[in-house]
């Protein structure tokens, strides 16, 4: 059991009282939802690594266990017409998870693997995430098992008019400002902006992400990708090093992945290689700024596949993945910097072996949560930087709070002033997550780093709100 926390008044407690007290929840939520695991790991990471705070402020123990449970959970039915006249039915989800901090912040993921325990995981990580932007938005996230994949520009349109039809009863400007996240780029969240605003009559912010004509923000989508990059430029700088002529190793070919590519190349680093669902490119020299804006056409306008690049550019190798092997080969490929930017645990143990074998610096994670909790306590052990998700790959939900910023000012700012801004917020993220390792106790750890910091700052504001 906790120690008594009633309104801050708890003892002293000891490490091995938090211990037992952390797994005392752990065991509660897999019972509670058993059907969960992206959640419980995500819940899990957090938890182990905030227990020196419980130790040194047993006042934090009382709000633990309502952290834990969203606020709302919203599920819905999303029916749509395709263009043969077929009726289709997906689900639609809305995880309104904390609003301590500011409106519900979070993407909406359209893609067939989405349930409940990625969207619960996606939106926990989410809370501290956008705590450690030290911008005024609380955590949430939502989407729908529906595949975007294949379907004509009508049928997008047609799902996302049906989803808003129902999501706009719970979203506004200052209650949850959702955005777009795998499989919802700037297309969806136009058709999805669109209803919004016929439904209800009025122009403001309630997405982000959206098209510069609607009210969008300049280098939205290319703020994750830039974000992971300055993220990773201040760790190896932090540790004497520079990232120029960074041999790096990129998964993914979306948005976090090309412009994080683009970001690199800039800095003078060399990309290696990018991937898709179906395999990997590399190119050993390194691939050109001409390249890389081919490859983003490619899959941006053409929605294009990676085994189509070789015909363009045949000193680039293109391999297939076997999924069968239970590991991905990608990351056999040798580099000094790793950025995996496609989805949640695509580094397990045996990546992370690969990559500890290879030589690699740091691994800086542009996906959410990309890395198992195997891999990320081999790459601790063998002293490989880890560049956590909630930090690093923070720069697209700041910009989106930026966004916001001018919706709500009807102001523009020009590229410039948001690449400058995004630049400050990343490097305050990198020097909070930094401090927070060293106070307690675990330097270099920014794994530990990022979640007390975004912890603490989430929790002080639970506690100055009371029992709600």
């Amino acid at each position: 059991m906790a120690p008594d926390t009633a309104f801050g008044k708890a003892p002293k407690t000891n490490e091995t009282a938090a211990k037992e007290y952390v797994e005392e929840l752990m065991v509660k939520l897999k019972k509670r939802d058993p059907d969960q695991p992206e959640f419980h790991q995500a819940v899990h990471e957090v938890l182990v690594s905030i227990v020196p705070v419980l130790v040194k402020h047993p006042k934090y123990f009382q709000v633990l266990e309502r952290m834990l449970e969203p606020e709302r959970v919203i599920l819905f039915r999303v029916p749509w017409l395709d263009d043969r006249g077929n009726i289709h039915v997906n689900r639609g989800y809305r995880v309104q998870f904390s609003s301590c901090l500011g409106p519900y912040k979070g993407g909406l993921r359209f893609h067939p693997s989405v349930n409940l325990s990625i969207l619960k995981f996606l939106g926990f990580e989410q809370i501290f995430k956008n705590s450690l932007t030290m911008l005024p938005i609380g955590g949430g996230k939502g989407g729908s098992d529906f595949n975007p994949k294949g379907k004509s520009d009508r049928e997008i349109m047609a799902f996302c008019q049906s989803f808003m039809t129902e999501l706009y009863r719970h979203i506004g400007a200052d209650t949850d400002v959702p955005a777009g996240d795998i499989g919802c780029g700037g297309r969806e969240v136009g058709f999805l902006f669109g209803q919004y605003k016929r439904i209800r009559n009025e122009f403001v912010g309630v997405l982000t992400g959206k098209p510069i004509e609607s009210g969008g923000s300049l280098i939205r989508n290319e703020s994750t990708g830039y974000g992971t990059v300055y993220f990773a430029k201040e760790m190896l700088e932090s540790h004497s090093m520079a990232i120029s002529g960074k041999r790096t190793i990129i998964s993914g070919s979306g948005n976090v992945a090309m412009f994080a590519a683009d970001k690199l190349l800039e800095l003078g680093a060399s990309v290696i290689t990018l991937s898709d669902s179906s395999g990997y490119i590399v190119c050993d020299g390194g691939l050109s700024s001409e390249q890389v804006e081919w490859i983003k056409d490619l899959k941006f306008e053409q929605r294009g596949r990676l085994s189509e690049v070789p015909e363009k550019f045949p000193e680039i190798a293109y391999h297939e993945v076997d999924t069968s092997v239970g590991y991905n080969p990608i990351w056999q490929v040798k580099g000094d910097l790793y950025l995996p930017c496609a989805h949640q645990n695509e580094i397990g143990e045996q990546d992370a072996k690969h990559i500890v074998a290879n030589g690699g610096i740091a691994v800086v994670e542009g996906a959410n949560m990309p890395s198992t909790a195997e891999a990320v306590d081999y790459f601790l052990n063998h002293n490989i930087m880890i560049g956590p998700a909630k930090a690093a790959n923070a720069g697209g939900v700041a910009v989106s709070a930026l966004e916001m910023a001018q919706n709500g000012q009807r102001i523009f700012w020009d590229e410039p002033e948001m690449d400058e801004r995004l630049t400050s917020i990343m490097q305050n993220i990198h020097e909070k997550v930094k401090n927070a390792a060293e106070e307690y106790g675990h330097a270099d750890n920014y794994v530990m780093g990022a979640n007390i910091a975004g912890f603490i700052r989430v929790a002080d504001a639970m506690l100055q709100t009371g029992l709600v």
